[in-house]
This record gives C-alpha cells, sequence and structure tokens, in this order.
C-alpha cells in the first residue's frame, strides 16, 4: 500500500497545481493589465485591419514567377517587332513615312549612342523637316504609330512661308546590338 500513498500524495499535488493555475488565468483574465473586452475587440479589429492591409500589398506578387515568363516573352516579341537591327533600317522608315505623308527632309543627322547593358545602343536623329501643316501633322502622327519605335523629343517651329510650316525634330530610337 505505501505505492497508493504515494500516489494519491503526488495527485494530491498535481491537482492543487492545476487549481492555482487556473486561479492565476481567472486573475490574469479579470486584471487591468490585459484589459476590458472591448480593448481587446478593438485590438483585435485593429490587427485584422493590419492583415487586410499587408495582403493588399503581397497581391501583385502573387504569380510572380508566370509574370516574369510572360513579361520575358513579351520583351523577346517588342525586341523583334518594334527595334530595328541595322541602321539603314530606321533611315528608310523615315523616309518612308515621309514620302507617304508628303513631308520633305531637308537634313537629317544620325547619333549613335553607348551601346546599354540591355542589349540596346540608343540612336538620336534631329532631322529638319518641312510641308503643309496637315503633312507635318501626318508625319507625326505616322511616327507615333509606326512599327518601329520612335520616340519625339521635341519638335521646335522653324517657320513658316507661303503655307509651308517648317520644323526641326529630335526623336530617339534603339538598335539591338546583338544582331
Amino acid at each position: 500500500m505505501p505505492d497508493l500513498k504515494d500516489s494519491r500524495k503526488k495527485v494530491k499535488i498535481s491537482l492543487a497545481v492545476l487549481v492555482l493555475l487556473d486561479v492565476a488565468a481567472v486573475a490574469m483574465l479579470l486584471s487591468p493589465l490585459v484589459g476590458s473586452e472591448r480593448s481587446r475587440r478593438e485590438e483585435m479589429k485593429q490587427l485584422w485591419k493590419e492583415l487586410q492591409a499587408k495582403t493588399r500589398e503581397v497581391e501583385p506578387l502573387r504569380g510572380l514567377d508566370t509574370k516574369i515568363g510572360a513579361a520575358r516573352q513579351q520583351i523577346e516579341e517588342f525586341y523583334k517587332t518594334r527595334l530595328p537591327a541595322q541602321d539603314s533600317t530606321i533611315s528608310a522608315e523615315v523616309g518612308r513615312l515621309a514620302s507617304q505623308s508628303g513631308v520633305k527632309i531637308g537634313q537629317v543627322k544620325y547619333k549613335p549612342e553607348d551601346p546599354e547593358p540591355v542589349g540596346l545602343r540608343p540612336m538620336v536623329i534631329d532631322a529638319e523637316l518641312s510641308g503643309d501643316y496637315l503633312q507635318v501633322v501626318r508625319f507625326i502622327n505616322a511616327l507615333e504609330r509606326d512599327n518601329l519605335l520612335f520616340i519625339i523629343d521635341s519638335v521646335e517651329l522653324g517657320g513658316a512661308q507661303g503655307g509651308t510650316v517648317h520644323l526641326q525634330m529630335k526623336l530617339e530610337t534603339y538598335l539591338k546590338t546583338g544582331a
């Protein structure tokens, strides 16, 4: 029987410890240190709002691996269709657009810049143009809508004589350096 007395004593001690833990938990629940039920609800609402805000911040990153693959394909397609590989393609396209719109090209200067690390070489184009107002507008519109990428940096009005408008345009485009 000594084993039962010893076991009974251990059980009584365990029950006493559990009762003390319950009393401590109830005291913590009701104490002002933890706060009222209302303050806990407010804190819960605030934490919920923070969770929703963080979720919205992370939302654009979901599926990033597939977005990167799609972006690479779009970049390759853009490089194929919108960026020429040779200087002559640029001058031929500018000439074609000018003849289609009826604009006369006075002087054109092509200035290649240093290649960029992404495989592109900027090309700055300074062009003197003349034509009536409608022809010039058509030419600028055609440049903006052309398959090749032309960025119009500036347009300066040089003057007008007898219905002919003279313009100085500064354009920029890019050449593929890997081709």
